[in-house]
């Protein structure tokens, strides 16, 4: 079975992309079949690639981010994904008008203190998130894996 699943956060250029890239390389790492998106709720990005700084971290850890482009989340994402995961509280609200179960990225790595992805464009902290983006995309393959 092949996991449908988008990550949102505001503007699609750091938190997302990032969990997009860095789902794909493990997911293929461990051979579970996923099918990965990232959107933003916001719209200002719409179309350009992921923040420089952002993708300079996960390069430096083996993601490449650079054939990705920002969109903004659509009422047909509803349907879309078996999944929808945000980033932070702010995003999960955005994402009311979906009228779908949207859980939060951190929700897999109950064993940290986070509760949410800070969004590194303002705290300036790339490879923390990337780090903690790292423990929750290992949580959530977890979950995928049968049995």
């Amino acid at each position: 079975m092949t996991h449908r699943i988008l990550f949102v956060c505001l503007g699609n250029i750091c938190r997302s992309p990032t969990a997009e890239a860095v789902m794909r390389a493990k997911a293929a790492s461990l051979g579970i079949p996923v099918q990965l998106d990232s959107a933003g709720t916001a719209s200002w990005h719409t179309g350009k690639p992921p923040y420089g700084p952002m993708q300079v971290a996960a390069q430096a850890r083996g993601y490449d981010m650079s054939a990705l482009r920002a969109r903004q989340v659509q009422p047909s994402d509803a349907k879309g994904f078996d999944l929808i995961v945000a980033m932070d509280e702010e995003n999960r609200r955005d994402l009311a008008h979906l009228s779908r179960p949207v859980t939060l990225f951190t929700d897999y790595a109950p064993h940290l203190a986070a509760t949410e992805v800070p969004d590194p464009y303002y705290t300036r902290d790339f490879d923390g998130a990337l780090a903690l983006i790292e423990a929750c995309a290992d949580g959530l393959l977890a979950s995928l894996k049968p049995g």
